[in-house]
């Protein structure tokens, strides 16, 4: 075969590849992809600090009245420690859990803790995830010294996007993420015309630079970009993750 032949066969390829994805090929998890390199992150966060004067607390450690069930009409069965600077902690098998209200572009914190006991390994150990829009999952994991497939890790749009870098901190120590997400955009006959994008500091730490998501994440595939806002949800994946300090702005 000639250069000029592999030339032409290597840009079918790729021409194949990115009409696949653009199609909504399945996502599958990656594991050739590269490890993240491990970075320590800064001071871990102290007590809980109140959030900006403009933003709708959606858990501040004594109230679960933002929150309903996965079915949008029962109250969440996870549970709230009880006291200021308290946590809520998933409940395995209570299912997942989300706001009542929707959001399209906004800023978003989260304060989270995997198990303090490591338990399992991989996927099995310290699992949950923050769903923007309920649709768009930043991974949750306890990705300290737990090998998985790159765009699995903790930081990660969950089968997209593997995290820049690896900033977890130990089980059971608290985490952050601060988010930017914006929303897709669509057309008059309901197009999309811009796909959404999403920004993640990890423990302060840039994991995700302004990406485009490619459609709605779940383990094996990739779902549609659907029109609409969408609440903020938070994964029962069978672990007891806690979470504190949820605030968001909209932008």
């Amino acid at each position: 075969m000639t250069n000029s032949a592999r030339t032409t066969l290597k840009l079918a390829l790729i021409v194949s590849v990115a009409g696949a994805l653009g199609a909504g090929a399945a996502l599958q998890p990656d594991e050739s992809l590269p490890q993240p390199a491990i970075v320590t992150p800064g001071t871990p966060p102290g007590p809980v600090t109140p959030a900006p004067s403009d933003a709708i607390v959606l858990f501040d450690g004594t109230s679960m009245s933002h929150w309903l069930a996965a079915d949008g009409k029962a109250a969440a069965k996870w549970t709230p420690e009880g006291k200021v600077g308290g946590y809520m902690q998933c409940m395995p098998g209570s299912g997942e859990i989300k706001t009542k209200e929707e959001f399209g572009d906004a800023q978003i914190h989260v304060e989270f803790a995997t198990p303090e006991k490591a338990v399992g390994h991989g996927q099995e150990r310290g699992n949950s995830g923050v769903f923007l829009q309920g649709r768009y999952e930043i991974q949750v994991l306890d990705s300290f010294d737990n090998k998985t497939y790159a765009n699995g890790q903790c930081g990660s749009v969950y089968g997209q996007y593997a995290p820049l870098v690896n900033v977890s901190r130990k089980p059971g120590e608290w985490q952050t993420y601060d988010i930017i997400f914006r929303a897709a955009k669509f057309d008059a006959a309901g197009a999309v015309t811009v796909k959404p994008r999403v920004t993640v500091l990890h423990n302060g730490v840039l994991v995700q630079d302004n990406v485009e998501i490619l459609g709605s994440t779940s383990h094996v595939k990739r779902g549609p970009i659907d029109k609409g806002d969408g609440p903020i949800s938070l994964q029962d994946h069978g672990n007891t993750v806690r979470y504190r300090n949820i605030w968001v702005r909209k932008l």
